[in-house]
């Protein structure tokens, strides 16, 4: 018989019901709940947490720490010529166009266009930032560049998140 949607069923042994300790005398694990009598094990909140060693140093805590990444890094969307090559002669490339092409997606501060690939339109890009590569590309094939500003975030925004926040009141005479 063929498996359908409507004749789905799990594999034999793959589900059992969950130990319910605690549950008085007659459930079989009532009184020290299936811990035994007294020591380290019977007690709440031990021994069961991730990377626990017995007490001796784990690993996680053993090893070097290493690495750093800024809270407050420019993380770029990158675009080769390549990918430019789709858009039509006299074309302008703008982070709006890119994005509805699926070209940029996700969340990101700006876009960089690179030099990987060949560009034979003129195409006016704009953009945050672009590898002198990409510049030589795009002005070769007759286009325009315009690298645009790069906002962190909107100046409204940054006006309401620090309102009154470190501005010194003048001293009231």
């Amino acid at each position: 018989m063929a498996t359908t949607l409507h004749n789905l069923k799990r594999p034999e042994g793959s589900w059992h019901r969950k130990k319910r300790v605690g549950r008085g005398q007659g459930s079989g694990l009532g009184k020290t709940a299936g811990r035994g009598g007294k020591g380290q094990k019977a007690r709440t909140g031990n021994m069961r947490f991730e990377g626990f060693e017995g007490g001796q140093s784990p690993l996680q805590r053993r090893l070097p720490k290493f690495g750093f990444i800024s809270p407050n890094r420019t993380v770029y969307a990158v675009v080769n010529l390549s990918d430019l090559e789709g858009f039509d002669a006299g074309a302008t490339v703008d982070v709006a166009a890119l994005e509805s092409r699926g070209l940029v997606k996700g969340r990101y501060d700006g876009v960089k266009v690179l030099g990987n690939g060949t560009l034979s339109k003129k195409l006016s890009v704009r953009a945050h930032k672009l590898s002198a590569t990409a510049r030589e590309a795009i002005e070769k094939a007759g286009g325009s560049v315009e690298e645009l500003p790069l906002v962190a975030h909107k100046p409204e925004s940054a006006a309401k998140a620090h309102s009154g926040k470190g501005v010194k009141q003048a001293k009231k005479s």
